[in-house]
């Protein structure tokens, strides 16, 4: 039949970048259920296990999570709540339906002290509560559901929600000077681009391989080169290009330590899943692009 699925994916945190981009990128064969805040309760873990409980998915999709970096510091209870606890009793439930997990995370599980590019097998060692919630998430999630995939990301971006590239092409429309921190070291990250990975995994077959992943776009960036790649996009379609100015961390105060490096390496998803990254300017540039048109 035509409208048959092949798969069947049920997805949390649907309303964020990566969750509303699986939405949208989910091929016409895989159904994506992903309900909204006043449809599931996170924090009710009855209401976790009916919702597995009721249809047959191909795989529960985690995308959940207290994002919020600086906040996390004074709310910490509410972090852990979502960023552990949630998806504790979500592994849980999947585990006793049989389903695989895959669960979303971060590039705040490391300290970022390390020179070169994270590998997942390096210690974990968070320096702020919404990195050691996440982890708390990654240790029940691995602990709860041998079936799971753990996707580590970073410097995610894209053309929905709140992020960087949105708000350096706000604040150059404002300001002819602008100061970024020069001093941290990533890999920006299509919200898109995790989203087909994320699919791709879901997909790819009920036993696996499982275990702990990084995806992020390929190459690397500090904010302030990636400043400098949106502000020169932008200016290809005639938009103002501000000046940006090169600081360190320590000029730039916040409630929350940043890790000074957020670098990690995606040998192990591409050898595994046969997942290998485009360049983050290619990724940076579409988004600037449909920023620009989508205000045009």
């Amino acid at each position: 039949m035509s409208g048959e699925k092949s798969a069947r994916i049920l997805v949390t945190g649907g309303s964020g970048q990566v969750g509303g981009a699986i939405v949208r990128l989910a091929p016409p064969s895989v159904e994506v259920v992903a309900p909204g805040r006043d449809e599931l309760d996170l924090l009710s873990p009855t209401a976790l296990v009916e919702i597995v409980q009721s249809r047959a998915w191909t795989a529960v999709v985690n995308c959940a999570a207290y994002t919020g970096v600086d906040k996390a510091e004074s709310d910490v209870v509410a972090a852990w709540q979502v960023n552990a606890l949630a998806p504790a009793a979500l592994a849980e439930a999947t585990r006793k339906a049989g389903i695989p997990i895959i669960h979303l995370s971060t590039d705040y599980v490391f300290d970022g002290s390390q020179p070169g590019f994270y590998s997942e097998s390096d210690p974990v060692a968070p320096i702020g509560i919404y990195g050691a919630s996440k982890e708390g998430g990654e240790q029940a999630v691995r602990t709860a559901n041998p079936r799971h995939v753990i996707l580590r990301t970073a410097w995610v971006v894209s053309a929905t929600g709140h992020n960087f590239v949105k708000t350096m092409l706000r604040l150059g429309s404002e300001r002819p000077e602008l100061r970024v921190v020069a001093d941290q070291w990533g890999c920006p990250t299509s919200a898109e681009d995790i989203a087909q990975a994320v699919l791709a995994v879901a997909t790819s077959s009920k036993d696996g391989p499982f275990g702990t992943y990084h995806f992020v776009n390929s190459g690397e960036a500090s904010w302030h080169e990636l400043a400098e790649a949106v502000f020169a996009r932008a200016a290809h379609h005639g938009r103002p290009r501000p000046s940006v100015a090169a600081i360190a961390t320590s000029d730039y105060p916040t409630p929350a330590a940043r890790p000074a490096n957020s670098r990690l390496s995606t040998t192990k998803i591409a050898h595994d899943y046969g997942i290998v990254a485009r360049p983050w300017q290619a990724a940076v540039e579409d988004i600037v692009d449909s920023l620009i048109a989508e205000r045009n």
